[in-house]
C-alpha cells in the first residue's frame, strides 16, 4: 500500500518531490531507463523548482520589493512557473517568448495573468529582436521591475543542486550510472550534475540536444558553430549560458524535431505518459545511450513537462504532416497538395439540407473559412466561406440561420482533375478561390493557397 498523500496548505509547497518511473515498454537495450515526473509539479514542470528559487533569493538580497514586476525571457514553462509563484506572493509578471511557442503556453500564461510579449524566433543572440535582449529592455524601462534572467541566475542551478539531485539520488538508492539532460537555461545539468558528480566521480553526463543548437558540437568536437533552427521548444542554445557548466558533460546527442516528436508519441502510446516536446528529445538521447551500453546500466532523464501544452502541434497528426514529420502515400499528382484528404475521412464537409447556424457551428469548432458542400455520392455541388455566410446574416438576421447551406453556398466551383498541375491552381488563387479536386469517380478534397505553399516548402526541406 503506497503512503498516503499529504494535504498542503499552499500550492508552492506541492513543488518538488516527484515521483519515478521506470519505462519498461520501449526498447532500452541492456540497461534500466528511469525517469522523473518532474511533469507533476503544481505547473506542470520542472520549472516550478527553479521559480521559486529564484523569486526567493531576490526577495532575500532586495532586488524584488513587494508590489514589484518581474520580467523574464522565456520559451515558455519558466514563464509559466514564474507566473504561478508570483500571483501567490502577489507580483505581477511580463514574459517575453519566440514566436514559435505554442498556443496552449500562451493562452496559459495569459489566463495566469501574465502580460505575454512575442517576439522572432529567427534570430540570434545580439539581435535587438532576440526575446533576451527584449526582455531586458522591457525590465530597465519600467520601475520597480526585476529581470530575473534564469539564464544568468545562479540560484537556477542552486535550486537544482539544493532538490532536483538529491531526489534522485535517494530515489536510486544511489544506484545510478549515467544522466541525461538539456540545456534550456544550463541550471538543471549543471545543478544536478555538480550534485550527482559529488556523490559518484564515475557518473556519466549526457546531453540531449537538438540539431541546430551550437552545443552538441561545443561539446563532443570542442567546435564553434553557427546556430541552425528547431522546433522542439524549451532545450537547445544559440549561446552557452553563464550559469551552464559544460565541463560537466562527457558525452552529446544531436536529435533531430522528427525524431524528439516521434519519441514522444511513442512515449505516449507505450507507457501512458503525455510529455512535452524537449521531453522526446531527452528520451531519444536517453536512448540511444542506453542501446549502446555493453553492460546493464541504471539511467536516469525527467519528463521535464506535460504534452498537454503540445496537443496542437506534436500530438496533432496534420501539424505533424503539414511539417512534414508524417509521411503520407505519394500520388505523384495534385493530391499530393490536399492537406486534409477526403478519401481518408480527414476533412470537414456539409451536405446541402444542413442549416445555415449548424454550419457556423462546424466552422467554428474545426476552425476553417470554407467547407464543401457534398451531394449523393459524394459529388461536390458548392462551396461555403465566411463571406457566404456574413452576407446571409446580413441579408436576413432573423431568418437565415436555419435556412440550409444549400441556399447561401457558392455554386461555381474551380473543379481540377488529379492530374492537372500545380501552375493550374494559381489563377483560381488569383480569383481568391479554392481549388477543387475531383474527377468522375470520387471528390479527394480542396487545395488552398496555404496547402501550395506548406507544398512548396516541403520541397525545400
Amino acid at each position: 500500500m503506497h503512503p498516503r498523500a499529504p494535504v498542503f496548505g499552499n500550492v508552492l509547497e506541492m513543488i518538488g518531490n516527484t515521483p519515478m518511473l521506470e519505462l519498461k515498454r520501449m526498447d532500452t537495450g541492456k540497461c534500466r531507463l528511469f525517469v522523473k515526473m518532474e511533469s507533476m509539479n503544481p505547473g506542470n514542470s520542472i520549472k516550478d523548482r527553479i521559480a521559486v528559487e529564484m523569486i526567493e533569493a531576490a526577495e532575500k538580497d532586495g532586488r524584488l520589493k513587494p508590489g514589484g514586476h518581474i520580467v523574464e525571457a522565456t520559451a515558455g514553462n519558466t514563464g509559466l512557473a514564474l507566473a504561478l509563484v508570483a500571483a501567490q506572493k502577489g507580483y505581477t509578471l511580463s514574459v517575453v517568448v519566440p514566436d514559435k511557442m505554442s498556443d496552449e503556453k500562451i493562452s496559459h500564461l495569459r489566463a495566469m495573468g501574465a502580460e505575454v510579449v512575442l517576439t522572432r524566433s529567427d534570430v540570434a543572440k545580439g539581435h535587438p529582436e532576440y526575446y533576451q535582449d527584449v526582455a531586458a529592455r522591457l525590465a530597465a524601462s519600467r520601475p520597480n521591475t526585476l529581470y530575473i534572467n534564469q539564464f544568468a541566475n545562479p540560484a537556477n542551478a542552486a535550486a537544482h543542486e539544493r532538490t532536483t539531485g538529491p531526489e534522485i539520488w535517494e530515489q536510486m538508492d544511489g544506484k545510478i550510472d549515467a544522466f541525461v539532460a538539456g540545456v534550456g537555461s544550463g541550471g538543471t545539468i549543471s545543478g544536478c550534475g555538480h550534485y550527482l558528480r559529488a556523490r559518484n566521480p564515475r557518473m556519466e553526463i549526457i546531453l540531449a540536444d537538438p540539431v541546430g543548437s551550437i552545443l552538441t558540437p561545443l561539446v563532443n568536437e570542442g567546435k564553434h558553430v553557427e546556430p541552425g533552427s528547431w522546433l522542439v521548444e524549451g532545450i537547445g542554445e544559440d549561446f552557452v549560458p553563464s550559469i551552464c557548466d559544460l565541463k560537466l558533460v562527457n558525452k552529446a546527442y544531436a536529435v533531430s524535431d522528427a525524431d524528439a516528436f516521434h519519441t514522444a508519441r511513442e512515449l505516449l502510446r507505450k507507457e501512458g505518459v503525455l510529455a512535452g516536446s524537449s521531453v522526446g528529445t531527452l528520451l531519444t538521447a536517453a536512448l540511444r545511450y542506453c542501446r549502446e551500453q555493453k553492460e546493464p546500466k541504471n539511467v536516469v532523464t525527467f519528463i521535464c513537462d506535460s504534452g498537454a501544452k503540445y496537443l496542437s502541434k506534436m500530438f496533432n497528426d496534420f501539424w505533424m504532416m503539414d511539417n512534414g514529420f508524417i509521411d503520407r502515400p505519394k500520388t505523384g499528382d495534385l493530391r499530393d497538395l490536399i492537406a486534409r484528404r477526403h478519401l481518408d475521412r480527414e476533412d470537414y464537409t456539409l451536405t446541402p439540407a444542413i442549416p445555415l447556424q449548424q454550419a457556423i457551428k462546424r466552422m467554428r469548432l474545426y476552425n476553417v473559412s470554407q467547407m464543401v458542400v457534398l451531394g449523393e455520392g459524394d459529388r461536390g455541388e458548392g462551396i461555403i466561406d465566411e463571406s457566404d455566410v456574413l452576407m446571409a446574416m446580413l441579408d436576413d438576421p432573423k431568418g437565415a440561420a436555419t435556412k440550409p447551406v444549400s441556399e447561401f453556398m457558392t455554386r461555381r466551383l474551380e473543379t481540377l482533375r488529379p492530374g492537372a498541375k500545380p501552375a493550374d491552381l494559381i489563377p483560381i488563387f488569383r480569383a481568391d478561390r479554392v481549388a477543387i479536386v475531383a474527377d468522375d469517380s470520387a471528390f479527394y478534397g480542396i487545395i488552398t493557397k496555404i496547402d501550395l505553399i506548406n507544398y512548396m516548402r516541403k520541397q525545400l526541406l
